[in-house]
């Protein structure tokens, strides 16, 4: 008898490992979803008790000075919130697993008392270190443990968001610019299904916003669109700097944190007063609700200025310590911006804002595949190859600037060349 070819003996190894790692990306999946699923009605409830009891914002400066405590007592004072995830992943660096109840209550006392913050890079951080240190108890080898900490971010994310395939391809892309691990793809999207299932199981909906107006395919939209995509990459560089300069600044300007924290809640609580009063809040939270009056209210309660508004909440909030994450601030910034320039170039206002979410978005996190899957998942198919066009153009001209210090930037976004820098 002749021995058996090479792809038949290979082949019940191949079927062994498919199998392992489907496995453990359906088991992190469930696991880590149900931690997700906790920490989206834990923010839930916090913002409803905030926008009942308006006096809850009075306790901005001692939220923030129990955060910054918290994380001394903890030994954490120096976390790097997500840029130690894509460490994490990038290089197998194990990650303290009281990270998760960390960011957890304090992403929800940042909430409680009106902070301007998101959740998801919260989401990425809570999910990324209950799966690495799954694989580092288990004595994986690097490249495994990669994946399964892969598997926790897209898990946490797609479970807290609803956009399965945003966060499955979100956790790859983000840690290397220009390259995606492709033996993770499986174990990614199994274990963001799975937290997306379960999730819709236990009563959290998916996020999806209705656009109205949509431009039809054409060469005068084609150039609508890049005019908008390009603004929007000026708007994320902008972004970025003001977020990283704010804590830069704090830093310098009032080096004891515990001061610092007092002095920013302090900051946001009279921001809040001057914008309106303590019912009005809103600049305040992760900032869904702008991007809701933006795109399905066709931006017709959108001041011209609440792009820099958000923004502005944003940077005193996470610069002087409180947690929490930029993602959603930035859907808030992009689209309360896009739905206000819209109209001068000849676009409705909701699309404009949708395609300014999605540009913005791609201009601060540098991951424009991630960023085309985010205007599907939210927008649906309508459009997409002009959301895509945008995109495309926010990634080219937003330069080398990121929310992430610790994101690597394989490739030139100008010529086919490896660069191997970090975002700025």
């Amino acid at each position: 008898m002749k021995p058996l070819s090479t792809p038949l003996r290979v082949l019940p190894d191949e079927l062994g490992d498919f199998l392992r790692r489907a496995l453990f990306a359906v088991l992190i999946g469930l696991l880590v979803g149900a931690v997700g699923v906790a920490f989206h009605y834990g923010i839930d409830l916090a913002t409803e008790l905030r926008q009942e009891h308006h006096w809850l914002l009075f306790f901005l400066p001692l939220g923030g000075l129990a955060i910054v405590l918290l994380y001394q007592v903890c030994g954490m004072e120096k976390d790097q919130g997500t840029n130690l995830v894509l460490v994490a992943v990038r290089e197998h660096e194990p990650m303290r697993l009281r990270t998760a109840p960390l960011i957890f209550l304090s992403t929800v006392l940042t909430h409680l008392v009106g902070g301007s913050a998101g959740r998801e890079g919260a989401a990425l951080q809570l999910g990324a270190s209950i799966s690495s240190k799954i694989g580092h108890k288990l004595g994986l080898e690097p490249e495994e443990g990669r994946i399964v900490t892969v598997c926790g971010m897209a898990a946490a994310f797609s479970a807290l968001f609803g956009t399965p395939l945003t966060a499955a391809v979100f956790a790859l892309e983000v840690v290397h610019v220009g390259v995606i691990q492709y033996a993770a793809l499986v174990p990614a999207f199994l274990a963001s299904l799975t937290g997306f299932l379960l999730a819709g199981w236990l009563g959290v909906p998916p996020t999806a916003y209705t656009v109205s107006g949509l431009a039809a395919l054409s060469p005068l939209s084609l150039l609508q669109v890049v005019v908008l995509g390009a603004l929007c990459a000026v708007l994320a560089v902008f972004f970025c700097a003001v977020t990283h300069g704010a804590g830069h600044l704090y830093a310098k300007v009032l080096p004891d944190p515990r001061f610092r924290a007092l002095v920013g809640g302090a900051l946001v609580l009279l921001l809040s007063l001057l914008d309106g009063g303590l019912a009005h809040q809103y600049y305040n939270g992760a900032g869904g609700n702008l991007v809701e009056a933006a795109v399905t209210g066709g931006g017709v309660d959108v001041e011209p200025w609440a792009f820099l508004a958000k923004l502005l909440f944003t940077a005193v909030t996470l610069g002087v310590g409180f947690r929490g994450g930029e993602i959603v601030p930035t859907f808030a910034c992009g689209a309360t911006f896009g739905c206000v320039i819209a109209p001068f170039l000849g676009l409705s206002p909701s699309f404009g804002g949708a395609v300014g979410t999605v540009a913005t978005f791609c201009g601060v996190t540098n991951c424009p595949i991630s960023s085309i899957l985010l205007a599907y998942e939210l927008f649906g198919g309508g459009g997409l190859p002009l959301y895509a066009l945008a995109i495309a153009v926010a990634y080219r001209l937003s330069g080398y600037s990121g929310l992430y210090s610790e994101q690597v930037i394989l490739y030139s976004k100008r010529d086919p060349r490896e660069i191997d820098l970090k975002a700025k």
